[in-house]
This record gives C-alpha cells, structure tokens and sequence, in this order.
C-alpha cells in the first residue's frame, strides 16, 4: 500500500485566513457549531429533568437525530436553490420556535408524544451550518491548493465545537436548571447563525432563476461511496460510544468513561493540524484508502485491553485517521458534485455519519449486554473495516 507522502509549505492556514472574508464567517461560525453540539444533550437534560426517565429522554433525541438525518438534506436544497443568506434566517428562526415549544411542552408536563413531535420539529429545522460553511470555503477557493487546509479547519473548528459543547452544557445544565441548557445551545446557534448569514459577500450564489439540478446528480458512484464511508464512521463512533462507557463500567471506573473517549477526539484535533498544514503528493482518493485502512487496522489493539492505562493509549491511535478523513471526505465530495447541489452534497455527508451513529450505538448496545465490552469494540473494528472497503470504492469509481 502506498505511504502518503508531502511536505509543508503553501497551501497554510495563514494564506486560507487571508482569503478575503474568510476568518469573518469562519470565526462567526464557531458559536453556533458549539450551539449544535450542545443541541442534542442539552434535549436529554431537559426531558430527564422534567420527568425523571432516561426513556423518554432518549426517545425526544432519537426523533431529534433521526429527523436531522432525514430532514437535514431538504433543507439543504432549498439553500442551494435559494441562497443562505435568504434560506438560513428562515431556518434559524423555525429551529428557535421548534426549540422553544419543546421546552414550553416539557415544562408543562405535556404528553411524550407531543415531546417526540416537538424534537422531531427541532431536528428537522436544525441549521447545518458545518455544510454552509464548507460550501463558502469551496465558493472561494474552488480550483486552488488552498481548499485541502480550508476543509482542515473546518474539520478542526468542529472537533472543538464537539468537545467544548458538552462539557459546557453539561455543566449549565447541572449547576443551574436543565432549562438553560437548551436556551444557551439555541442562543449560541442563532447568533453564530445569524452572524454568517449577515456576510453576504463571501455566500455561495443561488441557482439562477428556472435553472434546476436533480438530486438525482448526486447518486453516482463516488458519491455514493462516499456516504457509505460516513455511515461506516457513524457506526464506528456510536459503538465506540456504548463500548468506552460499558469498558469503563466494567472495570469499576465510570468516571473515567468521558475522558477516555474525549482523547480520541484529542488526538484527531492534532492530526487535523498537522495533516492540514502539508502539501499532499498522494492523490486525494488513494490517501482516503490509506486513512480508513489505518483507522481500521488502529481498531485491532482495543480487543484486547484490559486496563484503563491500555485503553487510553488504545483510544489515542484511532484519532490519528479521524480528522484526515472528515477533511478528505470533503475534499472529495467538492470535487464530485456539481456546485449547485455542494450543500446538499456535504449535508448528505452528516446525514450519513449521523445514521451511522445512532445504528452503531443500537447495536453496540445489544451485542454488550448480549457478552462484554471488548465485543462492542470488534463492532467498532468492523464498522471501521467497511468504512475502508468503501474507501476503496471510492478510488476505483473515479470523478
């Protein structure tokens, strides 16, 4: 298999900040991704609070995710169509609405149902503001060195988002009333939202009048394989997720749970800098079959930890590969698409990755009360090993 090979000089993140608008919208973007990594645990804390069941609160966050994932593409052509500074207000201010029912609904001890309808409503209107943000990148520096380090930091911003938001609306949540949670997380994410949408000069421009690209352009192969790689990392992390916990668990260290798994997203945030600030000789889709291979291969060591010294150097090798495939992964998905459906394209992405999880961790769940945490982890190695096998098919279906 072919090493990757590069150097460092341009393209650099000082020369991808230096595109005119550029750090506007990437810095205004920023508490509104902290504000959609809050969304979804900001919506547990406040339905367990108000009723006492982590039932009912997983039921609320599964209609939640499941309509971000189905919904979220939808909305993502209307932007395409329309224009994100025309479409996100709208879709800013719905998600507040749909957010603030929800939390009127539990306060007042609605039913479940109505909660479930509330969260779907939350979810189906939530911002993808990651796939606004790419396609403003992808908009400047279409065509040029530079566009790599861009999906670089925007794979970085989002690692940060998802280990900052969290802890913080965790830690809101429990210290004051699970209320604020989910009023901060929609705080963060209209200003961000509102902030990006006010920067029109650096906006992708929308379809021209009566011109209409089906979606159907986006079923090709490359396209297509490259979902399928999302969705194999969406089941990756959900096992991973029920898999740390239960490992923890086991070993009589619940506490240590969160922090295990934080450093894999630890180690992604270096690898994303480091992977970012070169120039890659390797094409793009055969580095993205060496990252999923090594992803997978880095998955062997976990089945067979035993203490939480082995599982924390366990966890750190599979961060290597993480943050090079999300910039890889958008790399080729810009260069697949058409520039009329680039939101859509990357939206579909999340949606992928998002399904992934929320099947990964289903199924991690049954097969480690079936046996033990080290069989959640080959359901890890597994999902990493698909990943990899349509990584391949990626590289083999070409443009």
């Amino acid at each position: 298999m072919p090493a990757l090979t590069g150097r460092i000089g341009a393209p650099t993140y000082a020369a991808v900040l230096r595109t005119p608008g550029a750090w506007k919208f990437y810095l205004a973007a920023v508490p509104a991704k902290i504000g959609i990594a809050m969304t979804g645990l900001g919506i547990v804390w406040l339905v367990h609070g108000a009723t006492g069941s982590y039932g009912a609160a997983g039921s609320v966050t599964g209609g939640f995710a499941v309509a971000e994932a189905v919904a979220g593409p939808q909305v993502a052509r209307l932007i395409d169509r329309f224009g994100q500074t025309r479409m996100l207000p709208v879709t800013l201010l719905a998600h507040a609405v749909a957010v603030a029912l929800l939390i009127g609904l539990t306060v007042n001890n609605a039913p479940l149902w109505s909660l479930v309808v509330a969260g779907v409503l939350a979810g189906g209107s939530l911002p993808q503001l990651g796939a606004q943000t790419a396609a403003r990148w992808s908009h400047a520096l279409n065509g040029t060195p530079l566009l790599s380090s861009a999906f670089a930091l925007e794979s970085l911003s989002v690692g940060i988002a998802f280990m900052v938001g969290p802890g913080l609306v965790g830690t809101v949540s429990s210290l004051a009333n699970p209320v604020a949670g989910s009023i901060l997380a929609t705080s963060l994410l209209l200003t961000g939202g509102f902030l990006v949408a006010m920067q029109r000069s650096t906006a992708p421009p929308q379809g021209a009048p009566g011109q209409h690209v089906s979606p159907k352009s986006l079923l090709h192969k490359r396209f297509a394989g490259l979902v399928g790689t999302n969705v194999g990392i969406g089941l990756f992390f959900g096992s991973m997720q029920v898999s740390v916990t239960a490992f923890a668990v086991s070993r009589g260290t619940p506490g240590l749970a969160g922090p295990l798994y934080s450093i894999t997203s630890l180690v992604s945030l270096f690898a994303g800098i480091a992977y970012g600030a070169r120039r890659w000789r390797t094409a793009p889709p055969t580095q993205f079959v060496v990252v999923l291979t090594g992803l997978a291969l880095t998955c062997v060591p976990l089945i067979a930890i035993q203490t939480p010294l082995a599982a924390a150097i366990a966890l750190a090798l599979p961060g290597l590969a993480i943050a090079p495939f999300q910039t890889l992964s958008s790399v080729l998905a810009e260069s697949s698409v058409q520039p009329a459906v680039l939101t859509q394209a990357f939206t579909w992405l999340n949606s992928g990755s998002a399904a992934g999880i929320a099947l990964g961790a289903a199924f991690a769940g049954r097969v480690v009360d079936a046996h033990s945490a080290q069989y959640g982890f080959v359901v890890a190695l597994m999902a990493a090993t698909a990943a990899a096998a349509m990584g391949v098919v990626v590289k083999l279906s070409g443009r």
